[in-house]
């Protein structure tokens, strides 16, 4: 019996080569699709939780308070003395390392030189993220202040090989490290990635600050590890109390946060996680799950849409004695079948898209094929696609009347059924039409963000690294890339115009009240040129310049900093950091040096010759960019042949910060699209039987003098209502669901009321597009043969 029905169902989709093509398209597309997203999800979801231990791991995080003990916002700095009061006096804490660093640095084999991430971090690193050694032991790697562990890639890139156990590499071209272990390269959905990794105590032997740690800074990040998970919130209730125990000047508490819910949860309101990018994954599963049921409409749809041609068949079968489970496993089958031809499709295009879509996203999904998991999700999709599609179709035509069937060809009335078909190609277009609407406010969103004042000139602005020769001869490269007609202006500074590392607690100023010790400051150290060359607005005051020795003792304020530490005239006035006395010379403009979707902290900028880190270099524009960059790159050789020279251009690295929301318009774009083009094959489908089985009515219409143009009308209108109905549903759905998604942000474009009808149009005349093609063919038919019809 299983054999017959399926020659059965093989014959059936060979018959209707046509609709069974459109529906193996429609089905592997939407599978696809589908699978994709689910991938994605996965790889997002398992992010930070590689190792067996994942769930031992937490992050030392912490929340920063007001003078009442108001939590004002939750950070994942630790704070410099935490992780040793932990060690001390917290024993339920099995494991507690700290991690620092985080540059791009120079590492070289002493010929050849390269930049990569580098890490320093305590040895029990190890034993919290158990990374997979290649070679090495794990149990003393980090003992040694002279150890260095590097990733396959890196040792790979050095040495063309593994094997390095025991080489010299060479840091910043000043310290010989010996490779004590080489781990497996890190995978992209894990967020304390690095290249290369030193000891703490090679860290403490080349920084003052690390030397000597200060409770009230934040230059590092701790990992603990709990075996016990299930003590944690015993564990943080005696953590909690550590830092208001150990420094008086600021309250603030830490606690400890699953590491591997950081990426996913890592939004904190009230020092509670509240959310984070799991509402991205859900979205994306629900969208996946979308476009697959639209492709199972689809198949319901034209299966019961040729319930005309399979009425004799199901009358005379059951006339012979055919049970109706018989009938209703033959359709099942079909249907199943068709799902299994999808599905092979499916993984083919998965397959061959699956490099574009990683480059698009910039992540690192594989298809994990050695997977039980995998397959197994394959399976559960294959079989909720094949139920999915194939139960309606096969209940509906399994109860066709057999004598009404056989008379009449059709044992069912024809109102339930296209009643039912509509309402499916409504639930279709809905779909596609809040996608449609999502992807436009996205789109908008994105475009207001990105178009938001940044407050200085982003256009020719370059930052280079300031590492080696660079901090030692900084003049002469200024000089040289000014002389050279290169750059205009050229500056240095602690850190990128593009992403604020160096804040803090603490700043004095004559009048201040109690409530501004807890104001929390961003700090930029600069020295001469700074406005000029970024172009950072000045509202009242200078920069710093030559011309007043005492600007080395100077310090500019931000906007914002002057509201909230109301100053009425700030210039002149004395304020003390850390003891330093520095007096107000300027005001500028607020610009954006945190994330761009918020205002930001109040800022101020000092002078210091000392501290470099980053050169910014405004290009001249008179030359071309890529004659700057070659004359740059020269002028860069001739001060360190050995160099490697990286110019990054502030554009691009704004453009960085909004990578999140890019990926969702992307996948908004690229998978609305997607939807759209399966309801459109649906549609045309459901037009080319409507057109046929109504084929002599438009015969006898034309004979009776009917236009070409009233008949297109005929057939056009029942469908393109259904798309006018979709879009009163779709309409307060879409509405609320991007309502809800600008509430996350400070800064709103707004819900326009021309996206909404631009969406409509866009549906309605892409539909109509669908339709018209295949009721012009039909109104244009030769009406004698259409009188010949049965």
């Amino acid at each position: 019996m299983f054999k017959l029905n399926l020659k059965i169902a093989f014959r059936n989709l060979w018959k209707d080569k046509m609709v069974s093509l459109i529906n193996i398209i429609g089905l592997a597309t939407g599978l696809a699709a589908c699978v994709l997203l689910l991938l994605y999800a996965n790889y997002e979801l398992s992010y930070d939780r590689q190792g067996r231990d994942s769930n031992k791991v937490y992050q030392v995080m912490t929340n920063f308070q007001d003078a009442e003990g108001k939590i004002t916002n939750t950070g994942g700095s630790a704070g410099d003395g935490i992780a040793e009061a932990i060690r001390e006096e917290i024993p339920q804490v099995d494991k507690i390392a700290r991690v620092g660093g985080g540059d791009r640095s120079v590492i070289s084999n002493k010929q050849k030189l390269f930049k990569r991430k580098d890490f320093f971090a305590d040895p029990q690193i190890l034993d919290i993220f158990q990374y997979e050694f290649i070679v090495g032991n794990p149990k003393t790697a980090l003992n040694s202040p002279d150890g260095v562990i590097l990733t396959s890639e890196t040792a790979k890139l050095l040495f063309g090989t593994v094997d390095v156990l025991g080489r010299v590499v060479r840091y910043k071209n000043s310290r010989d490290l010996k490779v004590t272990g080489v781990i497996k390269d890190l995978p992209k959905n894990m967020s304390l990635r690095f290249d290369y990794l030193m000891s703490w105590d090679f860290f403490k032997s080349i920084n003052d600050y690390v030397r000597n740690p200060g409770w009230g800074n934040f230059n590092f990040l701790a990992f603990a590890k709990v075996d016990e998970p299930r003590n944690i919130d015993f564990i943080n209730s005696s953590v909690k109390k550590l830092f208001n125990e150990n420094y008086k000047d600021q309250k603030a508490e830490n606690f400890l946060f699953p590491f591997s819910d950081i990426h996913l949860h890592g939004e904190f309101l009230a020092g509670r996680s509240i959310g984070g990018a799991i509402e991205r994954v859900y979205l994306f599963i629900g969208l996946g799950l979308g476009i697959l049921l639209i492709a199972c409409i689809n198949f319901m749809n034209l299966a019961t849409a040729r319930s005309a041609r399979r009425a004799k068949e199901v009358g005379i079968k059951k006339t012979i004695g055919a049970s109706r489970i018989s009938l209703v496993i033959q359709f099942l089958m079909e249907a199943f079948l068709l799902t299994i031809l999808s599905i092979l499709i499916a993984i083919i295009i998965v397959e061959t898209t699956l490099p574009f879509f990683n480059n698009l996203l910039e992540v690192g999904i594989q298809i994990p094929y050695s997977s039980a998991a995998y397959w197994m999700g394959i399976l559960l999709v294959t079989l909720f696609t094949g139920g999915i599609s194939g139960a309606y179709p096969a209940i509906y035509l399994s109860a066709f009347n057999p004598h009404s069937a056989i008379v009449n060809k059709n044992g069912r009335s024809n109102l339930f059924s296209v009643n039912v078909r509509q309402l499916l190609v409504v639930i279709q277009f809905s779909f596609a039409i809040v996608l449609l609407i999502a992807t436009l406010v996205i789109y908008r969103q994105l475009q207001f963000i990105k178009n938001r004042p940044i407050g200085y000139s982003t256009s020719l602005l370059a930052e280079i690294p300031q590492d080696y020769q660079f901090l030692t001869k900084f003049e002469i490269l200024k000089s040289q890339l000014i002389n050279s007609g290169a750059a205009v202006s050229v500056n240095q500074s602690s850190q990128s115009m593009t992403g604020v590392s160096n804040w803090f607690y603490g700043l004095k100023w004559p009048g201040m009240e109690d409530k501004g010790k807890e104001i929390v400051f961003n700090r930029l150290q600069t020295q001469y040129d700074f406005l000029k060359t970024t172009g950072v607005e000045l509202i009242e005051g200078r920069d710093f310049s030559k011309d007043f020795a005492s600007d080395t003792a100077g310090v500019m304020l931000s906007q914002k900093a002057v509201k909230m530490m109301q100053l009425k005239k700030p210039l002149g006035k004395n304020i003390d950091l850390f003891g330093q006395k520095l007096q107000v010379i300027g005001v500028f403009k607020d610009f954006i040096w945190d994330s761009p979707y918020h205002s930001g902290r109040p800022m101020i900028i000092n002078f210091s010759k000392s501290e470099g880190g980053n050169i910014n270099v405004r290009l001249n524009p008179n030359n071309s960019l890529s004659h700057n960059v070659e004359l740059i790159g020269a002028i860069a050789k001739n001060i360190d042949k050995d160099y490697p020279l990286e110019i990054s251009f502030v554009d691009d690295l704004l453009s960085q910060k909004l990578q999140s929301e890019k990926v969702l318009g992307l996948l908004a774009n690229v998978f609305g699209g997607i939807a759209i083009l399966i309801s459109c094959l649906g549609l045309y489908s459901l037009v080319s039987y409507s057109a046929e089985q109504r084929t002599k009515e438009f015969g006898v219409r034309r004979v009776l003098g009917a236009s070409v143009a009233s008949i297109i009308q005929l057939l056009s209108f029942s469908f393109l209502k259904m798309v006018l109905i979709s879009a009163v549903i779709s309409v307060p759905i879409a509405y609320f669901l991007m309502k809800e998604w600008l509430n996350g942000f400070e800064f709103q474009v707004g819900l326009s009321l021309s996206v909404f009808l631009i969406s409509i149009f866009m549906t309605i005349l892409i539909a109509f597009i669908t339709v018209f093609f295949q009721a012009y063919k039909a109104a244009t038919a030769n009406p004698v043969s259409a009188l010949k019809y049965e």
